[in-house]
This record gives C-alpha cells, structure tokens and sequence, in this order.
C-alpha cells in the first residue's frame, strides 16, 4: 500500500503543469497573423510594430459577443489617445477573416479604429500560454449567428520596445471588466512613454 501512495505521490509530482499565460518581464513571442482594418486586409507582425513603441495585444473570446463588444468600442473610442501614448493595439481572436472584416468595419465595435487578427488555429494563444475553450454547441453571437471556434480566454498583454511584456491583465486572474482592460492599458503605455 505504501508504494502504491508513493507511486501516485510521485506521478502527481512529475505531471505537466497546466497552461499559464506569460507574466510581466517574459519574451512577448513574436507572431504574424492576417487580419482586418476598417473591413480590409491587413498583416500584423509584432516585430515590426514594436519597433516604433509600445504594442497591446488583446486576446478576446469572440466577436459580436457581449464583453468583446464592449471591448472593442472602447478601444476604438480611446484609439487616439493609445496614438498619442505612442502604442499601437492589436486584438486576437479566433474568429474567422470573414467575421473579422465585419467586425473591424462595424461603427459599433471597431470603427476601423485598429486592426484585429485571426488565430483561428490558437498557436497564438498557446505561445502565449492562453487557455482556450472549445467551441460551444449551438453558440450564437448578438447577431443570431452560430459560432464555430473556440474561445480564447481574455487577456491583454503590454509588450515594450525590447519585446518584454511589461503588463498582463486577465479577466480570470483580477476580475477585470472588458473596458477595464482598455483604461489600464492606456494608463500603462502612457506611464511607458511619459505621456
């Protein structure tokens, strides 16, 4: 009986941690993803964007669904003022480019105000060690349509020009609001940049 409570305690000692996303002063891993801007085209690449400041990479489950929503208004109302910190902002998500083009173009949410990008395979998401949801059966957006991927756990990241996260703020960790995220974000660009 011993080994065997030995056995397990030894097995619970060597199992594989569970995911955990990157933490402040971590490499941000550096990506390219396709998106869309105001309903066009548009390739994101981190290296190229941290080269002229600050970049805020925001990971949301969904488009059209509540909180992403509000997310993204409220990005995209404060959009000048992360210009005048000298950030940029990049949301991800793992909707497809057609929602994407929808989406960015919307008054409502994005406003053409900055570029969302698809990581409808979640390597993103995993080098960044989000978890990610599956999909939900018989989801539906705000708009009545089905949603068919999973849903990457909200978090925003602040990477510096060294490409070093310099900030993460997670909904799951410290109860932040969607529009939580936008205002502490900018604080912190704006902190960076003494703005």
């Amino acid at each position: 009986m011993k080994k065997l409570i030995l056995g397990f305690v030894l097995a619970g000692l060597c199992a594989v941690p569970a995911l955990a996303a990157l933490k402040v002063g971590d490499k941000a891993p550096d990506f390219t993803a396709q998106g869309s801007l105001g309903g066009s085209p548009f390739t994101f690449h981190l290296a190229d964007a941290v080269k002229k400041g600050p970049v805020v990479i925001y990971f949301y489950p969904s488009a059209y669904t509540g909180g992403c929503d509000l997310e993204a208004h409220t990005f995209a109302t404060q959009a000048g003022d992360f210009t005048a910190a000298g950030a940029s902002i990049i949301g991800v998500s793992a909707d497809d480019l057609a929602r994407l083009k929808q989406f960015s173009a919307d008054p409502n949410f994005c406003a053409g105000k900055f570029p969302i990008a698809s990581d409808a395979s979640t390597k993103i998401a995993a080098s960044y060690g989000l978890q990610v949801a599956p999909p939900h059966t018989g989801a539906k957006d705000v708009r009545g349509v089905e949603i068919g991927h999973g849903f990457i756990e909200r978090t925003t990241f602040v990477v510096d020009r060294n490409d070093r996260i310099v900030a993460v703020l997670s909904s799951k960790d410290d109860k932040l609001s969607p529009d939580q995220h936008v205002d502490r974000s900018l604080a912190i660009v704006r902190k960076l940049n003494g703005k």
